[in-house]
């Protein structure tokens, strides 16, 4: 199929519908359901808030991506990042490198917006790994039964239900993502479609998954310290996200969790995969999974360097980066911190072998501190002559593992 016919340009708010249309198609979506159509209703939204960028054959959409305007706590800093989602190319338009076209002008907009990061949640690891995207946290899936629902003693503050749009749950959100490597720093776009989708109705389809709300008030100064949204369906009890900014208030959560013991038969849930939910139980032996979540690349390695919050005030290094996509990444670059202030520049278009040799899909999961250096070296995804730089860069990067427990 001729490429040249074909026109890459934003889609206009009046072609919603061919974006609807496509995304119809590409993820079979069937509309009778109710999950497809929470799907829809999401994307239908995100698409008025994004960028969307489409492929067109004749003014007919033929491939399309959608980036979306968010922050994310890496490491104490805020940081632009830019989310994708809505991805889909019409099968016959396959193999003719139109997605990756279309991922190239949306990291160059991210990068004109001051985006230095992007999330993605993938359809295909392997297929955003050749994109420059790489896993940057994990989700935790677990299932317990009513006896192992745990019970704390002297527990004195209050959980109250209250409505899904409490202003305490954002107070309490905002708190835990100031405090959180790898979150999202929730905007109204990140609120309206965290619960857009049911984690738990792909699971079981046609209950009714209605959706709660429970904060726990801590008992000196009736302070909102952690909230739980969860369903009852199925005699069983479905945590959807647990928050909370102190472990007073976690042992709280779980005592309302566990006074529904005469209702259900199991508790399902799922949590970022930082939190060691097996060990927090009093009866460690549930059920839990643990599977790569969300992947992340960084988009312009200038600044997303220049932001980070390195953990020694003087150093020198030099990193050779492989970015075959974004071509500005790709190079040599040499990063200097003088007292505390970090400035990075590319000093060769080339790939100095006595340097710190990485791909950008690694650089990400390395600066998240996903993995760290001497593990990334030991596997040769970090090559690098000098066993003194591999050191200093474990002094470098934080020591923190990124949490992410949002969709997108």
């Amino acid at each position: 199929m001729p490429k040249q016919h074909l026109e890459l340009r934003e889609i206009k708010i009046e072609e919603m519908d061919q974006f609807i249309k496509l995304l119809n198609y590409v993820f079979q979506i069937n509309v009778s359901m109710n999950k497809d159509r929470l799907f829809i209703n999401a994307k239908s939204t995100q698409f008025r808030e994004g960028t969307a960028l489409g492929w067109f054959d004749k003014d007919q959409l033929v491939s399309q991506i959608l980036n979306l305007p968010f922050q994310v706590n890496i490491h104490g800093e805020i940081y632009e990042m830019g989310g994708i989602t809505a991805v889909g190319t019409f099968p016959e338009y396959s193999k003719h490198g139109l997605m990756h076209q279309l991922i190239l002008k949306s990291l160059e907009n991210m990068r004109n917006e001051g985006r230095s990061i992007s999330y993605l949640f993938p359809y295909s690891i392997p297929y955003y790994r050749n994109k420059g995207y790489e896993i940057m946290s994990d989700i935790v899936e677990y299932k317990m039964k009513d006896t192992q629902m745990p019970f704390y003693e002297n527990i004195e503050g209050q959980v109250r239900r209250v409505s899904n749009d409490h202003v305490h749950l954002r107070k309490i959100y905002a708190s835990y993502a100031r405090n959180t490597h790898g979150t999202m720093v929730r905007n109204d776009i990140a609120w309206n479609e965290k619960f857009q989708d049911s984690f738990w109705e792909e699971k079981f389809e046609g209950s009714d998954t209605h959706l709660q709300a429970a904060v726990y008030y801590e008992p000196e100064n009736d302070a909102p310290v952690g909230y739980l949204f969860y369903r009852i369906m199925e005699e069983n009890f479905y945590v959807d996200e647990l928050v909370y900014l102190t472990n007073e208030a976690r042992k709280g959560l779980w005592n309302f969790i566990n006074a529904h013991k005469s209702m259900v038969y199991h508790v399902f849930g799922k949590t970022g995969g930082t939190e060691a939910i097996a060990f927090l139980m009093q009866d460690s032996e549930i059920k839990q999974s643990l599977s790569p979540y969300f992947m992340a690349r960084i988009v312009d390695v200038i600044p997303f360097i220049e932001q980070f919050p390195f953990g020694k005030k003087n150093f020198t290094i030099e990193l050779a980066i492989t970015d075959p996509l974004a071509l500005w990444n790709q190079g040599t670059f040499k990063i200097t911190s003088t007292a505390g202030k970090v400035t990075a520049e590319k000093i060769s278009d080339t790939l100095d072998e006595d340097a710190v040799n990485i791909t950008i899909q690694t650089m990400a999961t390395l600066m998240l501190g996903y993995l760290r250096p001497q593990y990334l070296h030991s596997i040769e995804r970090i090559v690098c002559p000098s066993q003194d730089r591999i050191e200093l860069l474990e002094e470098l990067i934080p020591n923190n593992i990124p949490s992410f427990i949002d969709y997108f």
